[in-house]
């Protein structure tokens, strides 16, 4: 008879994983999040009939009203 409990094991697994996950979706956040965020901002300047104004680094375009 098996004298140890084994779901404290698999909860540390699964607590592995969440944590290996977690930190691939901060990096490709990190990673590609400006260049969403200026997708974003070039649709909607699109739609408002702005000026769309690339910045410097991706992240910091902008949007200028005529």
């Amino acid at each position: 008879m098996n004298r140890f409990n084994n779901r404290g094991q698999a909860l540390v697994e699964y607590l592995l994983i969440i944590a290996v996950v977690s930190v691939v979706v901060v990096t490709v956040v990190k990673l590609l999040g400006g260049y969403v965020m200026d997708s974003a901002t070039k649709t909607g300047c699109n739609l408002s009939g702005g000026t769309y104004v690339e910045g410097a680094k991706p992240g910091e375009a902008t949007c200028v009203q005529e």
